[in-house]
C-alpha cells in the first residue's frame, strides 16, 4: 500500500512539473488541462503571436 501511495505522490508531483513548465515563459495565451476519469491525461499549451504593422512581432 505505500508503494501505491508513493507512486500517486509522484504522478502528482510530475504533474505539478508539467503544469509549471507549461506557464514559463507564456506572456499571452492559455493552458488548459485535460482530465479523462479523474486523471490528467493531456496538458496545451497554446500561445499567440501577433506582427505590428512595422514587421516586429509581439507575442500575445
Amino acid at each position: 500500500m505505500e508503494n501505491t501511495e508513493r507512486s500517486g505522490r509522484q504522478d502528482y508531483q510530475t504533474i505539478e512539473q508539467a503544469i509549471r513548465l507549461a506557464l514559463r515563459g507564456i506572456r499571452f495565451g492559455s493552458i488548459e488541462i485535460i482530465v479523462h476519469d479523474s486523471k490528467v491525461v493531456q496538458i496545451e499549451r497554446k500561445e499567440k503571436i501577433r506582427f505590428d504593422g512595422e514587421g516586429s512581432t509581439t507575442t500575445r
